[in-house]
């Protein structure tokens, strides 16, 4: 009798929830603070491997960057979790918003006394970053709290639409930036969104941490292990998860080398890898436009395995570019794919998870699909330095080929 009058007692609060996502003031507030990290982020993403260009003129130093940007979720992925799941993730996501800003502030006053040099953008590229993955954890496992299991996939559709109209701006303001300012004013704009952000968290209503989560405490292992043993039974989620590896390993391969791909054998401007990482955003605004429509057609699955397809697609143009803007061809059909398999995957993510698991399994999963990101980073700078970078083109191409045929197979491809 208690548990079915608790029941009762529950069900008004879900379904006075506001229908419409434009009404939910929380999600607006969460939303735009998203909004305003991404933008800055993006700017900061651009300027960081130019100015690391402009130190060394060297591929592997920009490759060891963009590792080092990978390692947190290698390192403290799952610790990231238990934070997330322990504490109450209004307080993870300010705190952490408060150390990106103090490690912001010290690369640009470093840039201004011009004592820069490359390791403290090793050291403090990785604090930022470490704060950034956190940040982004509390993000994703505080949605389902603030909306309800039914709003998920619209909700992260819609992230994903401004965050890549975002991507379509930021790429290019930064170019515009660093060509007629400097890099300091780049790090500045992130630096003063960043302050923003964290206006926006202290105005967002979060709920507090479940209560099982504090039961849970008893110690850090036992809290990590709780993350990977959710993540192990839930094959729905692991099927995935383990071909992200394999795809981030192709990816890490590309990605690490792209931007010196462009400027140093293609010879493109600042302002034009601005605009070749524009279009790539057009691809991404275009896939979250369009998942909303194709999963009222197709199943989860179903979409999830010819996005693959389309990635591989894409390498197949970047492997025959000429010129800037068929990377930025290849960039668009990419994050066109890219941004529809992740959709799916978050919304299967916080659909399939219990919310006071959310944050270790987000942490688990993104520790296991990153894995192999810095090995592959590393492996790209070295090759571009004495190889052909097109055959790290086409290796990354074939890997992704081999997943769409495994994953096509599979029973995941029938997943609704």
């Amino acid at each position: 009798m208690g548990a079915s009058q608790t029941n009762v007692q529950l069900q008004p609060s879900v379904q006075s929830r506001p229908r419409s996502l434009w009404h939910n003031r929380d999600f607006l507030f969460l939303w735009t603070g998203s909004i305003l990290s991404n933008f800055g982020f993006q700017i900061y993403l651009i300027a960081l491997p130019l100015l690391i260009y402009d130190m060394t003129q060297s591929a592997l130093a920009m490759s060891t960057m963009r590792a080092i940007d990978f390692f947190p979720n290698i390192f403290i992925g799952m610790i990231a979790g238990v934070i997330v799941d322990r504490y109450h993730r209004k307080w993870v996501m300010s705190m952490t918003t408060l150390v990106r800003i103090i490690t912001l502030g010290g690369i640009i006053y470093l840039l201004y006394v011009e004592h820069i040099e490359l390791w403290h953008l090793y050291i403090l590229g990785f604090i930022l970053s470490a704060a950034g993955y956190t940040f982004g954890n509390s993000h994703h496992s505080v949605l389902p709290q603030i909306i309800s299991k039914q709003q998920l996939t619209a909700a992260n559709a819609k992230l994903s639409f401004v965050d890549t109209l975002i991507n379509m701006i930021g790429p290019g303001i930064a170019g515009f930036l660093i060509a007629i300012y400097s890099y300091q004013v780049s790090f500045t704009v992130f630096l003063v969104c960043l302050c923003l952000v964290f206006l926006f968290v202290q105005l967002t209503h979060i709920p507090a941490p479940d209560t099982r989560s504090k039961q849970g405490q008893t110690s850090l292992w036992m809290e990590m292990k709780e993350g990977i043993d959710a993540l192990w039974v839930n094959k729905m989620l692991l099927t995935p998860t383990i071909v992200v590896l394999f795809i981030n390993l192709a990816s890490s391969l590309v990605i690490g080398v792209l931007i010196f791909y462009a400027a140093d054998w293609l010879h493109a401007s600042e302002k034009q890898i601005g605009l070749m990482y524009s279009m790539g955003a057009v691809g991404g605004l275009l896939g979250s436009l369009c998942i909303p429509v194709l999963r009222k057609r197709y199943g989860r699955g179903q979409i999830y395995v010819w996005c693959l397809f389309l990635e591989g697609i894409s390498y197949v143009v970047l492997v025959l570019s000429q010129t800037w803007w068929m990377v930025g061809i290849s960039l668009l059909i990419r994050v066109f794919s890219i941004t529809m398999s992740n959709i799916v995957y978050f919304t299967i993510r916080q659909e399939l998870t219990p919310n006071h698991l959310l944050g270790r399994v987000a942490g688990t999963s993104s520790m296991l699909m990153k894995l192999a990101l810095p090995l592959g980073l590393f492996l790209s700078g070295i090759w571009a330095e004495f190889l052909p970078i097109k055959l790290l083109f086409v290796t990354s191409m074939s890997m992704v080929f081999l997943m769409f045929l495994f994953l096509r197979r599979h029973p995941f491809a029938a997943f609704q």
